[in-house]
């Protein structure tokens, strides 16, 4: 949690501007200053009411209008946060988060839910072209940019010898590169993105509220000779990723 700066100058009781607008700015030009950084929380509210001089509903008025600016997030019982700045994006090539943080100058890390192996459903089995009852690794990994949790990342795929998984460190190991010293090269991936809102879960997960905006891409990879490898889930948390791609329209002769 970060501290605000208390020798900003107290709100103006006799201004025409409304108490709560002028708290909303204050708390906004620390963020603006830096003194609270993206990702950050908010001292508590009662620090908040007793810095500002205001009321609780007047305070929650303010925080309210942040969070519909896109200023502030909130997380139901854990306090008030930052919002991400929206320079997160989604790679238009292939690369693993790891390497997405690095590119960003960023810090990956995860706390991992799940990583064990599992015999392979009939739906699996048929999405990965294996038989079914066939060994899978199961990963489920709440992935994080800087400390910040911005995705869930749920994976399954064969659980290859070769990959020596039962020694992996998968809160700062990469799984692509792992495939890749097994010498696995991953190719091109099919992805689909949805919108959808936050189950409870998930929010929890993520420090947002259940109901917010995530985006859903499901993903199924193949290794270089086309052949499917690894199908994962990963839920993006919605203020703090966002898709950018391009189009191109092929000219037609006549039109």
């Amino acid at each position: 949690m970060v501290k605000m700066d208390g020798a900003v100058a107290p709100l103006q009781s006799d201004s025409p501007e409304p108490l709560w607008l002028q708290a909303a700015k204050a708390i906004s030009r620390e963020i603006s200053a830096g003194k609270l950084a993206p990702g950050s929380r908010l001292p508590p509210e009662r620090d908040l009411i007793d810095r500002l001089a205001i009321s609780r509903v007047t305070l929650r008025r303010a925080l309210q209008s942040l969070v519909s600016s896109g200023v502030l997030v909130s997380s139901h019982g854990r306090g008030w946060y930052v919002a991400m700045e929206a320079h997160q994006e989604f790679p238009q090539t292939l690369e693993s988060f790891s390497e997405t943080a690095a590119r960003l100058g960023l810090k990956a890390s995860s706390d991992v839910l799940r990583a064990e192996e599992a015999s392979a459903t009939l739906d699996q089995a048929e999405e990965l072209s294996i038989a079914p009852g066939s060994k899978l690794f199961h990963l489920v990994r709440i992935r994080k940019l800087d400390g910040v949790p911005v995705a869930i990342d749920s994976s399954y795929f064969p659980a290859l010898s070769e990959l020596k998984l039962s020694t992996a460190d998968f809160t700062t190991a990469s799984l692509f590169r792992i495939m890749s010293d097994a010498g696995i090269e991953l190719s091109r991936a099919e992805s689909t993105i949805e919108a959808q809102g936050a189950d409870t879960t998930t929010a929890k997960h993520l420090g947002i509220e259940a109901g917010m905006p995530i985006l859903t891409m499901y993903q199924l990879i193949e290794d270089i000779a086309g052949r499917p490898l690894i199908s994962s889930t990963i839920r993006y948390a919605g203020d703090r990723y966002r898709l950018r791609t391009s189009f191109s329209r092929l000219s037609k002769a006549g039109v």
